[in-house]
């Protein structure tokens, strides 16, 4: 995992994953968009399924539920195709518009692993958005667990297709 100054490499727009703890792990990059449009991005099912599974891997955001609200739920279930399908679910605890979320996080194949929180916070900087995901994890165990299963590469491309799907948003929007 990449360490060091994330503030930095985030803002050069590429994607920081740092474990600051046994239990904590802190992504960061920023993106040359407004938080609004990164923001409708993470939350919004119709955008969530243009970027969030990692297109090299093969994989397909199938479902995609999102009630982005104080105890509103959300269901992510991805897969290849012809193979069975995972779940990630969870519930918003806090949703402030367009500069913060936090919310619970079960990968649902590992329910027994317990639930991360997460908080994802989108900050106008330098004009763009400097997104960082801040992901506490019920134990060391499930965390090594993420990291094992090969997360950081699923995160970083990811990140790159948001990065894609962001400026193609803010074209639209610029030319309004």
């Amino acid at each position: 995992m990449v360490a060091g100054n994330g503030s930095e490499l985030a803002l050069a727009n590429r994607t920081t994953l740092e474990r600051t703890s046994d239990r904590e792990l802190v992504i960061e990059r920023a993106f040359n968009g407004p938080p609004r449009i990164v923001f409708d991005a993470w939350t919004k099912p119709e955008l969530l399924k243009r970027w969030w599974a990692p297109c090299s891997l093969g994989v397909t955001l199938f479902e995609c539920d999102a009630d982005v609200r104080v105890g509103g739920a959300y269901r992510y279930v991805f897969g290849r195709e012809g193979s069975p399908r995972v779940a990630f679910s969870g519930t918003y605890t806090e949703v402030t518009r367009p500069s913060r979320l936090v919310y619970t996080q079960i990968f649902e194949p590992m329910r027994a692993a317990g639930v991360a929180i997460v908080t994802a916070t989108f900050e106008e900087k330098h004009g763009k958005t400097h997104f960082a995901l801040h992901s506490l994890y019920p134990s060391k165990q499930a965390l090594d667990g993420a990291i094992a299963s090969g997360m950081e590469h699923g995160m970083r491309e990811t990140m790159e297709q948001l990065e894609k799907l962001v400026a193609s948003l803010r074209g639209k929007d610029e030319g309004r």
